[in-house]
């Protein structure tokens, strides 16, 4: 069976997600579990963009070993050379390069005649053939690129040593048949097209990217790519666990496969949902809550009878698994170990220790502990980020008929403790403000988000904030069975980000890209 790349831009066109801006450590983190996982290609970021992004391109590049690494780059000497030194390190690395090649990118963006864009063009890729073996040529807006221009596009990037083309729908503008037929087109126009391969990226601005993605794949595609539960700018990207899973369970039809390990599906999906603070959507496929979920009595009766009937997919098959263990106070610490072994965490005895202190810490507010509060306890904090402040102590005074009030205790690094009080239009509004002046920072609160981690009245929840202080931003979390304490801790969580990132070298700057 005819095995599909996967190449993962989620720590690239998916942090380009409004909102999404992870660190290095938060970068290093998804890129070992997409190796887990076991993407062929990860792109790590594009390296030319600010010191900062070089770094963690570096950094994901040293870590990674079972995977290439890649680079992005414009079509430009000084891109390719960053993307160079970003690379330093990896096992097998590789560059991307870029041009736009449709009539109104060529008119207003790049104000170039063709002839222009193939010379830039040819002259990068043979820039960066002289330092990489694994070169990637993506026509930027190929999908309303002229097909015969495209065709001599893809001609000249064979030529000039490219070794993969990407077709990018680039604002997600084509129908399955359309692009489908780009690939066709281009498998029986183009010379020597069997001595590269051809690549599949697609935009979902009219909600067609997975669609035509696998309509790729019919006509000839070598590679999809896409990102985790298909974040990206605008509308996002092709959300690869729904191609790999569509490939797996149709191979009757598709006749192709990837090669990742389907049961880290569920876990990457959650990582990446908590460090961008991207929440996925109940009926998203696949991934979402409510993608193994039968409430109809009809559907109910069917699953009883035969799963089949209403699901053709096993939960097990992306590494779900049912609970059969009921946690609460009076749980021991065998029971606990077993659960999270049952989830798929293998701790060293002091991070067990830990979880299980914290745990035993939830189970008192609650009468029983969910997977799902268990996942969040654990992943709370999968990035160590310096402690200048923790919160000690918080307290709210309320009524519908006065100004709220709060005060709080913090502790700094230092050991010295700070108490302040404030007042504010609302509750978490007083809190802030009290903590703003125990830590002496003055931020902005750009965005506040909260949910719930579990069900019931005594549920987990999980609060999201973005921070900006002057041109720098930070995402926090927080969670607790009580919001305020939460949104108190989010809100810590993010000072502490952005105290972090006035450390680096340089702040990663987003760019509209392929």
């Amino acid at each position: 069976m005819r095995k599909i790349y996967i190449f993962d831009t989620t720590l690239r066109d998916g942090e380009q997600s409004p909102g999404v801006n992870l660190n290095t450590k938060e970068k290093v983190e998804i890129a070992l579990q997409l190796e887990k996982l076991g993407v062929d290609r990860i792109e790590a970021g594009f390296p030319a963009a600010s010191p900062g992004d070089l770094a963690a391109v570096n950094a994901v590049a040293r870590a990674v070993k079972n995977a290439s690494v890649i680079g992005l780059s414009r079509s430009r000497e000084q891109d390719i050379d960053a993307v160079r030194e970003a690379l330093i390190g990896a096992q097998d690395p590789s560059i991307h390069v870029f041009l736009a090649t449709s009539p109104i990118h060529r008119k207003h963006k790049l104000r170039m005649e063709k002839e222009q864009v193939l010379e830039t063009a040819e002259r990068a890729i043979r820039y960066a053939k002289q330092y990489f073996s694994k070169v990637e040529f993506s026509p930027e807006d190929a999908g309303r690129t002229e097909l015969d221009f495209l065709c001599q596009v893809t001609e000249m990037a064979i030529k000039a040593g490219a070794t993969v083309v990407n077709i990018p729908d680039t604002v997600g503008y084509l129908n399955p048949l359309e692009y489908g037929n780009i690939f066709k087109t281009l498998k029986e126009n183009v010379p020597n097209i069997e001595t590269i391969q051809l690549s599949a990226h697609c935009h979902d601005d009219l909600g067609m990217a997975t669609a035509n993605a696998l309509s790729a794949i019919m006509n000839g595609a070598d590679q999809i790519e896409g990102t985790i539960n298909g974040i990206g700018e605008r509308a996002g990207n092709t959300a690869l666990e729904e191609v790999a899973m569509a490939l797996a369970t149709r191979p009757d039809f598709f006749g192709a496969q990837t090669t990742l390990n389907l049961k880290e599906i569920a876990k990457t999906s959650r990582l990446v949902s908590k460090l961008t603070g991207m929440v996925i959507p109940g009926n998203k496929a696949i991934v979402g809550a409510n993608a193994f979920a039968h409430e109809s009595g009809i559907h109910q009766d069917g699953m009883l009878k035969e799963k089949t009937t209403y699901e053709i997919i096993s939960p097990d098959t992306i590494g779900l698994k049912e609970s059969k263990l009921v946690l609460g106070k009076h749980s021991g610490r065998h029971a606990f170990r077993e659960k999270l072994i049952d989830l798929g965490y293998e701790l060293e005895d002091e991070s067990v220790n830990a979880a299980f202190a914290k745990f035993k810490d939830l189970a008192d507010r609650k009468k029983n502990v969910t997977d799902e509060d268990i996942r969040a306890m654990l992943e709370e904090k999968l990035v160590d980020t310096p402690e200048v402040f923790t919160l000690e102590t918080i307290q709210v005074n309320y009524t519908n008929q006065s100004t709220p009030s709060a005060s709080v205790r913090i502790r700094k690094a230092d050991g010295e403790a700070a108490t302040e009080a404030a007042v504010g239009n609302g509750s978490v509004d007083a809190i802030y403000n009290a903590i703003d002046k125990a830590t002496g920072e003055t931020v902005e609160l750009e965005d506040y988000s909260i949910k719930s981690v579990s069900q019931g009245k005594d549920a987990l929840g999980e609060v999201h904030v973005v921070l900006k202080q002057n041109e720098v931003s930070a995402q926090g979390r927080g969670l607790s069975t009580d919001i305020l304490e939460a949104s108190a801790r989010a809100y810590i969580d993010a000072v502490n980000r952005l105290i972090d990132k006035r450390k680096l070298p340089g702040r990663r700057d987003k760019m509209s890209l392929v």
